[in-house]
């Protein structure tokens, strides 16, 4: 017979283990498919959205399409979405954008998306409030400067 109040597990391997366990959890949950498109309309209301720009949060996230927000205070890394076409609209402050080109020390952060240092012979943008642009799927694209905050609306549709 064990005697069983003698036996204790190590508080920071529970620790570990219980950290472990939630980050599994999450990687389980982002690799799970997004929901369907919405049937009927969805509103959010200004609050939610001051919300989500303060924070640089998504407003909904589904299989078809994707409606963000943005908030940049400093320059970004390069992008690259392969299933993804971009559209940003600018809705305060001002920001250099690069695309195209090639991109530098790119490297694949998980299936689809791809990041790098910096673009080389890209075309420079210089968004300000009021402007659209559209990135199709596999361009690279980078917030090389950004004067102040620069707050834009990002829809991404999935192909």
């Amino acid at each position: 017979r064990v005697d069983r109040s003698t036996y204790r597990i190590p508080k920071n391997y529970l620790m570990k283990s219980l950290l472990l366990a939630f980050l599994a959890l999450g990687f389980i949950a982002r690799a799970v498919a997004l929901d369907a498109p919405p049937k009927e309309a969805v509103l959010f209301g200004h609050a939610q959205v001051d919300d989500a720009f303060a924070k640089g949060l998504p407003l909904l996230l589904n299989t078809s399409f994707k409606v963000q927000t943005g908030h940049r205070v400093m320059p970004g890394i390069v992008e690259i979405h392969d299933h993804d076409t971009d559209i940003l609209y600018i809705t305060e402050g001002s920001a250099t954008f690069v695309t195209g080109g090639t991109a530098q020390g790119a490297k694949a952060i998980e299936p689809g998306e791809i990041r790098a240092d910096k673009i080389t012979g890209g075309v420079v943008h210089h968004l300000t409030k009021g402007d659209v642009i559209v990135i199709p799927a596999g361009v690279p694209h980078w917030f090389s400067e950004v004067s102040g905050t620069c707050l834009y609306f990002v829809v991404k549709v999935t192909k």
